[in-house]
């Protein structure tokens, strides 16, 4: 039987690497973002494999839009499978008290309000389909477990994306829905350039952070797919190993 992803903010960094990944393991991908011409460029760096994969334009704020994504996936594949959700975004760094409202409502409506929209729409497709059931792996981030400095909406919707997978992980359980989450350190994508050159540390010195391949994560996104929906990794931590964040860093 053919197994079928839906993968978004596919259109570039993890999302991209990820949605490649997924179609070199054989799987079909829906691959949604918001930009179509971005989505357009994922398909031609996977080649051959592309002929498995749909794109899809989609926000993920707007529940029209969402409901849209799953829609044609069931139209186009018949079911779902698993559901990465990847979409996310972040504000420049700046003092909590300098952020707009604007600012805070964007990083909240792309990174957790759209995560809970997907999962919905997941929820219904996958419970009424024959097998019934199938995964969701949420990217939390590092950031659900520890700030940096200026970051306060995106670490507070990465904290609170662990809630909204501890909670799905529950009540998906009656339906054969498991649902896990992968918190990613520094892989070298187009939002983790600014490393190179240096970023702010807790006591306010600038400092660059070593990065780690991004097909690293895209490897262990297929890791986690692959496994029957007996088993789940409820939790997995990848990150570049010499990273500021174990210990004292």
């Amino acid at each position: 039987m053919n197994r079928i992803a839906i993968v978004t903010g596919a259109g570039s960094g993890i999302g991209r690497a990820s949605a490649i990944a997924l179609l070199n393991a054989g799987w079909h991908v829906v691959l949604a973002g918001r930009r179509g011409d971005a989505l357009q460029q994922s398909l031609a760096e996977a080649g051959a494999a592309a002929s498995r994969a749909l794109a899809v334009p989609t926000d993920v704020r707007e529940p029209d839009s969402v409901k849209a994504l799953f829609e044609q996936t069931r139209q186009a594949f018949g079911r779902l499978d698993l559901l990465f959700n990847n979409a996310g975004c972040g504000t420049p760094a700046m003092p909590l008290e300098d952020l707009s409202f604007e600012q805070w409502r964007m990083v909240v409506d792309i990174n957790l309000t759209g995560a809970f929209l997907c999962t919905q729409e997941a929820f219904r497709l996958m419970k009424d389909q024959t097998p019934r059931g199938g995964r969701i792996i949420n990217n939390g981030s590092i950031s659900a477990h520890a700030p940096r400095p200026f970051s306060a909406p995106y670490t507070a919707t990465k904290h609170a994306i662990t809630g909204l997978t501890k909670a799905t992980a529950l009540d998906g359980r009656a339906y054969d829905i498991a649902c896990g989450q992968i918190d990613i350190g520094n892989a070298a994508t187009e939002m983790t350039d600014r490393m190179a050159a240096g970023v702010i540390q807790p006591r306010g010195d600038m400092m660059i952070e070593p990065r780690m391949d991004v097909r690293h994560v895209a490897d262990a996104i297929v890791q986690m797919a692959a496994l029957p929906l007996e088993a789940n990794v409820q939790f997995m931590t990848i990150m570049a190993t010499k990273m500021p964040f174990v210990g004292r860093g």
